[in-house]
């Protein structure tokens, strides 16, 4: 462990006397910030030289990004444990047995996310909670059904207080992904998360139903099952934002290139993709490398924590997350400084581009040796990155800034489908949709089924008028960002991402559909 300057001991101090003060911040929030501030006066990873120079500089020169990790990593970032063994096997070290009914089953899932950690300290990944309730079901009429699960997501809401936390459902249609949907519909509730894996074989009515409950409640979300499938095989889940993760694995880290950044030290086009790229990658490559190996060699996370003890996560089915931000700024940068016009999304020349931009990072991505990834082939999967609340001028992974969006859909979607295919953890987009212009739905499904025969990934709806949006990749309540802007304090931690998403990357201000 390296020695760190007094100068440094006294910055962090004021930080934490900072937290300490923070009137805006709950008991709960600041025991996290607090936990992440003593983590951070450890130097313990052999860190890659040029590090400082690119991720601890000033915000608008930062090409690297690690996103608060921390400095000491000593649980992975995303952890899905395997559910099914768990209500097949119980815990012994939660002293609970195999449920035997609707009411056990959710007591027990309710206990086990309250010791499932993650980068936010809560559960990124809930389970596909309609596969894992069906068999509670059968016997229950409707309404009691209704009431378990009401009173089950109303408990999520407000004890997992981050909408990182993510349920699954689909891509089959069941009695319980339907009950589901119309509960979480009249609930309004930010947490949990929720996306329906839709295949060719999901039944209409199914994606309908999904289609409804999103324009009320903004979920859930619809993820292309086939393509995921594809690359993942069958046991994949969704968790966190979009994350495409294996089952009784996860993420050991997130890092992400901030290629705004990169373009901006570039001289040109040529200069980037020779040189400032490369370097950029093969740091933030060798940076992920160290977290990695410092939390499977010496943290002893695998070694002690009861999930991985009682067979719920395997470490050999972790990989980590290459990441990326910023490509709409990049490309038009880039092309100004070569005197070439054309914004991203809207020209052949900066969609091209912004393709060969990819081309390289994906080749880099899948060169790099990345440790004790044996489950993805020894590599780092790449993300497209939803941004954070404090990045301004940096548009989420490959996304059209807010503001440009094509006016027709169909023009927006071609863009889409040029990039979602090389993000195996995860791509998406969002669309705001105006009910008083669409009376029929139906419309939707068509886009859904449409998107899903080409390379798009992911797709997200929500109406235009809904309290609960989807912020970036995760789900806020208009109401409560205005709450929070008000200096009042609120539950779920990611209000506050929220709100700093709406000043600085204009979140709410998306083409409406």
């Amino acid at each position: 462990m390296r020695s760190i300057s007094m100068e440094t001991v006294e910055a962090k101090r004021a930080e934490i006397l900072a937290t300490l003060k923070d009137q805006t911040a709950t008991h709960e929030q600041k025991v996290t910030y607090l936990a992440r501030h003593a983590e951070n006066f450890l130097t313990v990873l052999d860190e890659p030289e040029g590090l400082d120079e690119l991720m601890r500089c000033e915000q608008e020169d930062r090409c690297i990004c690690n996103l608060f990790e921390g400095d000491a990593p000593y649980r992975p970032r995303y952890i899905c444990p395997d559910y099914p063994k768990f209500m097949k096997e119980g815990s012994a070290f939660l002293q609970l047995d195999p449920p035997k009914d609707l009411f056990e089953a959710l007591n027990n899932l309710q206990i086990l996310y309250h010791n499932v950690p993650s980068i936010t300290n809560y559960p990124v990944y809930i389970g596909d909670l309609d596969l894992l309730l069906e068999p509670f079901v059968k016997d229950l009429d409707d309404e009691t059904v209704k009431k378990a699960l009401r009173l089950f997501l109303t408990s999520v809401d407000r004890t997992i207080l981050d909408s990182f936390c993510h349920a699954n459902i689909g891509p089959t249609m069941t009695r319980t992904g339907m009950l589901l949907m119309e509960v979480e519909a009249e609930l309004q509730n930010a947490v949990p998360n929720l996306t329906m894996r839709v295949s060719k074989d999901t039944p209409d009515e199914f994606v309908m139903a999904g289609i409804e409950c999103a324009l009320r409640c903004a979920k859930p979300s619809f993820a292309n099952d086939r393509m995921f499938r594809s690359e993942l095989g069958d046991d994949y889940c969704i968790a966190s934002c979009y994350n495409g993760l294996y089952k009784g694995g996860g993420s050991y880290t997130l890092c992400r290139l901030l290629l705004a950044g990169i373009a901006k030290r570039s001289k040109n086009i040529q200069d980037f993709k020779e040189n400032q790229l490369p370097h950029v990658m093969d740091v933030m490559a060798r940076y992920m490398d160290a977290r990695v190996r410092f939390l499977v060699e010496e943290s002893g996370f695998f070694e002690s924590n009861f999930l991985a003890l009682e067979g719920l996560i395997r470490r050999d089915r972790f990989s980590a997350m290459f990441g990326l931000v910023g490509m709409a700024e990049c490309v038009n940068d880039l092309l100004a400084k070569e005197g070439i016009e054309g914004r991203f999304g809207h020209s052949e020349a900066a969609d091209k581009l912004g393709v060969e931009i990819m081309e390289q990072i994906n080749a880099f991505c899948n060169a790099h040796p990345a440790p004790y990834c044996e489950a993805t082939g020894g590599h780092y999967l790449l993300h497209a990155q939803v941004g954070m609340d404090y990045d301004k001028n940096s548009t989420p992974g490959t996304r059209i800034p807010v503001g440009e969006e094509p006016a027709e859909l169909i023009d927006h979607l071609k863009n889409i489908n040029l990039f979602h295919k090389y993000f195996i953890s995860g791509a998406g987009d969002i669309f705001p949709v105006d009910l008083t212009v669409h009376k029929n739905h139906k419309f939707l499904l068509d886009v859904i089924r449409g998107s899903f025969d080409l390379e798009i990934r992911y797709l997200s709806f929500y109406g235009s008028d809904s309290d609960v949006i989807r912020v970036t990749g995760y789900l806020a309540k208009r109401s409560e960002i205005e709450k929070l802007a008000e200096g009042h304090n609120v539950l779920l931690n990611t209000t506050g991402l929220a709100l700093g998403a709406t000043r600085n990357c204009h979140a709410q201000d998306r083409r409406v559909r």
